[in-house]
Parts: C-alpha cells; structure tokens; sequence
C-alpha cells in the first residue's frame, strides 16, 4: 500500500508560492480568489521545474519517492500526465543523469520518455481545488503544495524514482532473450 499523502487541496501558503513562479504574482493571486476553481498556465525555472511522464509511470515515480526515498514535492495529474514539482535546474540536469544511466536501451514500453520543463518553459497547474471533478477535465492535485518553501526533489533524486519505476515494471533478467529459431535436440534419450 502506498503512503502517499492525500492532500488535494491547496492551502493559502501554497497558492502564495505558485504564484510567485509568475511575473505578477498578486494578479495570480487575485485571479484565483476570483475563479478557485480555474487551473492557470505558470512559468517553469525560477521556483520551480516540472517533470512530466506519462499516468501510469509517473504514479509509479511518485510511489517509489513515498515508499522508498524522501517524499516528493508537489505533483499533479494534467491532460493524462503526472507532473512531478522538482527543484529549479532539475529540467536541464535530468536528460544528461539519464544518458549516463543509458535510458534509452531499456525497454522502451516500460521506460517512457519523461519531459523535462525548465526554464523558457510553462506548465498548466490545476486549480486551487480541483479534487478531479469532470469541470477540471481531470486536472487536479495528488499532492498539492501546502507551503510557501515545499521541500523539491533535485535532478538525482528524480532520476532515482525513475529508475526504480522502470525496474519495478520491467522483470529485469541476467539472461539474454530467447532465440525462438534455435534449434533444439533432445538429448536426454541417448541410447
């Protein structure tokens, strides 16, 4: 069972914080007074950086940083993706991590390509409460910032989850494949 926490709502410190990622963070503010309800488009690199991966893997991210490691920042699930909040840098980090731990030659099912959001990059939050209900398209919070200095995992630590999601959904075998046209004798018959 996963100990992720449940918090799906976004506090008044928390709403402070995201809103200082943009250029004009009391209009930010002001705007969701307003609309709590409506998810907002804010900048990535200055407060924070996002990593995306696909639903299903980027749960899997997100439990193995619950279970087994620190804990995560916030994250959110937007238009099919999990967005994992990392510490600013962890965007431009990441790829070059990820290379070093030869990604790309792993099965490509079971590692998907992760998007790294940085700096010049923007990202769709959902809303104060969006809960997932159908008007949020379901857009909303799994884990929902709740202060205004979240603790952010770096580019080493995303890495880390990474890498133990795509183990924990690849059976990793130290024998090589089958070959299926082999030809096989049975020899346990001899005379």
């Amino acid at each position: 069972m996963s100990s992720t926490p449940h918090v799906t709502r976004v506090t008044s410190d928390g709403a402070a914080w995201l809103a200082s990622a943009g250029t004009y963070p009391r209009s930010t503010l002001a705007l969701w007074r307003e609309r709590p309800d409506a998810p907002l488009v804010l900048p990535c690199g200055t407060v924070f950086d996002v990593i995306s991966a696909p639903a299903v893997f980027g749960r899997r991210m997100l439990d193995r940083l619950w279970d087994d490691g620190p804990g995560s920042g916030p994250v959110a699930v937007v238009r099919g993706r999990t967005l994992l909040f990392a510490a600013p840098g962890t965007a431009q980090r990441l790829p070059s991590l990820m290379a070093w731990e030869e990604w790309g030659s792993q099965r490509a099912d079971a590692v998907p390509s992760l998007f790294c959001h940085g700096t010049g990059d923007a990202v769709t939050v959902p809303a104060l409460d969006s809960g997932g209900s159908p008007a949020t398209g379901g857009c909303r919070w799994l884990v929902a910032p709740d202060t205004r200095h979240p603790w952010l995992p770096g580019p080493e630590v995303m890495l880390w989850a990474a890498v133990r999601a795509a183990r924990a959904a690849v059976r990793i075998s130290i024998f090589p494949p089958a070959d299926h046209d082999a030809k096989v004798y049975d020899v346990s018959r001899r005379r």
